[in-house]
C-alpha cells in the first residue's frame, strides 16, 4: 500500500496556528454551591476518625449507638462527638434519639460514596 502524498505540510491544530494556550476557557457544570458541598464532604471524609466512624456506621442497618463507636475507634468521647457532629452536618449520617442514647445511620449518599471508594480501590491496596 502506498502512502498518499500531499503537496504541503499537514494542517495545523489551533495551538499550532499560534493560538495562546490559555485562550480557551474551560468550565464545569457545577454551581458554586455544589462545589462547596462536595468540598465539605471530601474534607469531612479526610479525617481518620470521621472516616472510620462512617465506615462503622455504614456496616450496620439499624443504627449504631454512640457508646459503641468510642471503644471501636479507640479515641476519646469528645473526639467521637466532634466526628459525629461533622458527619451529621455534612449529610453523611442521620441520628435518632432513644431515651438517653443517640443512634447513627449512614445516609444513602454516604453509602454510595463508600461504594465508589470500594469500587475504585485497586486489588493491590488490600
Amino acid at each position: 500500500m502506498s502512502e498518499q502524498q500531499t503537496d504541503g505540510p499537514p494542517p495545523k491544530t489551533q495551538r499550532q496556528q499560534g493560538a495562546d494556550c490559555c485562550s480557551v476557557s474551560h468550565t464545569h457544570s457545577l454551581t458554586e454551591s455544589e462545589v462547596a458541598t462536595d468540598v465539605d464532604i471530601l474534607a469531612t471524609l479526610g479525617n481518620d476518625t470521621r472516616y472510620e466512624a462512617l465506615r462503622l456506621i455504614a456496616e450496620v442497618d439499624d443504627g449504631v449507638c454512640v457508646c459503641e463507636i468510642e471503644p471501636a475507634l479507640g479515641v476519646s468521647q469528645g473526639a467521637v462527638s466532634q466526628a459525629l457532629s461533622r458527619l451529621f452536618s455534612a449529610g453523611l449520617v442521620d441520628r435518632r434519639k432513644e431515651g438517653r442514647w443517640r443512634y447513627y445511620t449512614a445516609t444513602s449518599r454516604a453509602k454510595q460514596l463508600l461504594r465508589v471508594l470500594d469500587d475504585t480501590r485497586s486489588p493491590d491496596d488490600d
